[in-house]
């Protein structure tokens, strides 16, 4: 029997031959998945300098001759643990500023206990991170400190600059954070005043746990877990697909529970009253206006971020009192903008290069 016109039965053979061995890759790679654990993550060389309670104050070891004067210091968003900024080598956010030459420390963040469930936003803002900044300037021996902040930890170093804002921070970086808090839309509906009882929330559980603020996240896009679970399938066989796929999910999922005082403090200060925005934001009776920082400042956005939308975040620059200051908007999303291809192109050199000129 001959093939109908125009019908290559050769190239068929061959389509369904690659379509077979595509299949059997993916079971074998299917079977690995599940057999192996991701890459070892946050594994450049650091020493701990403090560990005192949810606190973890880091030291990373230097990687090239010559050091900038100023130090940094980059304060984590509570809800996440701050191996986003130090995936695997050549991938890492942290690795990428040693070699440039910066003297970098983090103020990352353990799970609350039961016990610290009466943290409030003024032992971040008034405690916490003063005391890192302290153990900086002792550590380096330098009086100047670069402060960079990652999401809410961008919130709370605008609240830490705004009352501390005759140094000894030196200038400030801001990646995705949001100021007006109107515009966070679904997490706005999530906590309506006239529906969500965050008095009695905490009041019953104390620290809110993982899987609350979890769903929340992935409630702003409901379908992203199911979709990217079909794309790891369609992918199994790609080894650097399935690598970055197990990086960025293993750390989405990786969320910590927030210590019950100081959820209350964000939720009826910042979501239900927008006081940052509004300018009559006080931690333990401070008065933390961000007008009043005069630093030079950063501030790089994601063009489609769904956590931190664009307008949550684009009155930043313009409430600052300072003049040195500029908004980088790039493409990406929230956590591409930091970690991941997009970010070791875009973000990284941008950063590096503004940075270097405010740090000798």
């Amino acid at each position: 029997m001959n093939a109908p016109a125009g019908l290559d039965l050769a190239s068929i053979s061959e389509r369904v031959q690659s379509e077979v061995q595509r299949a059997i890759q993916r079971s074998i790679k299917g079977v690995e998945y599940f057999s192996t654990s991701g890459p070892s993550l946050g594994s450049t060389p650091k020493d701990i300098l403090a560990a005192r309670g949810t606190m973890n104050l880091y030291h990373y070891r230097p990687m090239a001759d010559e050091i900038y004067r100023v130090p940094i210091l980059i304060v984590m968003a509570t809800t996440n643990r701050g191996y986003i900024l130090d995936m695997v080598p050549g991938q890492s956010f942290i690795e990428f500023l040693l070699k440039r030459g910066y003297d970098v420390y983090m103020l990352d963040w353990s799970a609350p206990k039961p016990e610290e469930k009466s943290l409030r936003m003024e032992d971040y803002v008034l405690d916490f991170i003063p005391d890192c900044v302290r153990r900086v300037q002792q550590d380096s021996g330098e009086q100047d400190v670069t402060v960079i902040g990652y999401c809410f930890g961008g919130v709370l170093s605008l609240l830490y600059g705004s009352i501390f804002h005759d140094g000894p921070m030196k200038n400030l970086i801001c990646f995705t954070t949001p100021i007006d808090f109107r515009e966070m839309k679904l997490f706005q509906n999530f906590s309506d005043r006239r529906y969500f009882d965050v008095d009695r929330l905490v009041d019953s559980v104390g620290n809110v746990p993982p899987e609350m603020i979890l769903s929340s996240f992935e409630m702003l896009r409901p379908a992203s877990r199911t979709v990217s679970q079909v794309q790891l399938w369609e992918n199994i066989w790609n080894d650097e697909f399935v690598k970055s796929y197990r990086m960025f999910d293993r750390w989405a999922t990786d969320t910590l529970p927030l210590a019950g005082e100081y959820f209350r403090d964000i939720t009826k200060n910042l979501m239900w009253d927008n006081k940052l925005f509004n300018g009559n934001m006080s931690v333990g009776g401070r008065a933390a206006d961000i007008s009043r920082i005069k630093v030079p400042i950063l501030h790089a956005v994601a063009e489609h971020d769904h956590i931190v939308p664009y307008d949550a975040a684009k009155h930043l620059i313009a409430k600052v009192g300072s003049t040195d200051k500029e908004e980088v908007i790039l493409k990406g999303g929230h956590v591409s903008l930091v970690a991941g291809a997009n970010a070791i192109k875009r973000l990284w050199p941008r950063l590096d290069s503004w940075l270097g000129k405010r740090s000798t």
